[in-house]
């Protein structure tokens, strides 16, 4: 790592746990990562690091077992570790984002239920809100949950759900009320676990990028859970609830579009000093410092846009505008800077042997995970309508 970028964090506890981790990704994950990325492997000795580390619990109240820290802490840990490999950051995100709506919306049983054995983990979560028919706009799902006596039994298919094997609990989007008007109002969220009957784990999706984390269909063929299975006991709340968590959800992709690339830019500075080219350094020609110039702005910008949105997020107000700007500016800037290191690292970026066009492969994922860029600018200006009332 050429700099500590933990001196951006503002918490000294913060800062050194974000130190650390860097620290702990040029020793553990740099070395293995392309090898369990080329062979699709999920990275059981990596993700027990993180367990050891805390990183599971990094959100959970200490009251629950977890470590608590701040979303500005929680950023930066998942751009370290996006810099070793961006999958570390995916499975690490919807544990989290459960998490947190569980701590924020849960009632005292759901929490005590499930919080403490989110921190070792005992269990892992994963997030299900997209469907055949229904991806940016999540008020078209079309799975129900229909109340029958003490229980709901559920029927549809989800998919594109990142730990949808590992995991021991999903946070799933359903329509209680199809009818309802604004169609919000009818939309529930539900807490099941992974044995319910009739509850069914599908195919596991290849991918062009983003592996060693399992991307899966789900299907609910009359999945029957209690009634206290609604997250907050309540019907009707699970959009609200579900979309203040992908707040989280998109504070983590921000960071991982900042940590990878931050760690194209290294590799790009780096082979652009040591390359030869017309009797001299590449770096010492005009127009590819003028490229690593544009990079290193980028990526700094991004940095401190995550990290801004982080602190609005921990000062316990909305920040849907704030991670929405830092989500669509990283994850574009992402893969500009990704494909400016390939120009300049040329033909032996095209290589299996670097990480670059495993970089060039996981870029994508990000301008369009937890909401495409498209769907940011809608609620950015959303945002800055309400902001700006005539």
């Amino acid at each position: 790592m050429a700099r500590d970028f933990a001196a951006d964090i503002a918490d000294p506890i913060a800062r050194e746990i974000v130190s650390n981790v860097g620290t702990w990704v040029d020793k553990e994950v740099k070395p293995q990562a392309s090898e369990f990325e080329h062979a699709d492997t999920y990275p059981d000795p990596l993700v027990k690091g993180m367990s050891d580390m805390g990183l599971f619990g990094i959100k959970i109240p200490e009251k629950y077992g977890g470590l608590d820290l701040s979303f500005e802490c929680y950023a930066g840990v998942c751009i370290e570790l996006a810099r070793g490999w961006m999958s570390l950051a995916g499975i690490i995100n919807t544990h989290v984002l459960v998490g947190y709506a569980i701590s924020e919306y849960g009632t005292e049983a759901q929490k005590q239920a499930y919080l403490p054995r989110l921190v070792e983990p005992e269990i892992r979560c994963a997030l299900s809100i997209t469907e055949p028919d229904a991806g940016s706009d999540a008020q078209a799902i079309k799975t129900t949950a229909r109340r029958d006596g003490d229980d709901y039994v559920i029927n549809g298919q989800k998919m594109w759900v990142t730990n949808g094997h590992k995991a021991g609990v999903y946070l799933v989007m359903t329509k209680t009320d199809p009818a309802a008007e604004p169609r919000h109002k009818g939309i529930t969220a539900f807490l099941v676990d992974h044995d319910v009957p009739g509850f069914i784990k599908g195919k596991k999706f290849e991918k062009l990028g983003y592996k060693g984390v399992e991307t899966t269909e789900l299907a609910f063929d009359d999945a029957r859970v209690p009634a206290t299975a609604v997250l907050g006991g309540k019907e009707g709340s699970g959009f609200q609830h579900i979309m203040s968590a992908l707040e989280v959800g998109r504070i983590n992709v921000s960071a991982r579009g900042v940590g990878l690339a931050q760690s194209a830019f290294d590799d790009a500075i780096r082979y652009a000093q040591k390359r030869q080219a017309f009797g001299k350094p590449i770096i010492e020609h005009q127009a590819q410092q003028i490229r690593l110039a544009e990079m290193a702005t980028k990526i700094r910008a991004a940095r401190l846009l995550t990290l801004d949105a982080a602190r609005k997020k921990d000062s316990g107000i909305r920040s849907d505008l704030d991670a929405g700007i830092a989500k669509l500016f990283s994850t574009e800037i992402c893969q500009e800077v990704v494909l400016d290191a390939l120009r300049i690292h040329g033909g032996v970026a095209y290589s299996k042997e670097l990480p670059l066009e495993r970089y060039y492969r996981d870029a994508p994922l990000m301008i369009i995970a937890e909401g495409t860029s498209d769907i940011q600018k809608i609620v950015i200006a959303r945002s800055l309508v309400k902001d700006y009332p005539i």
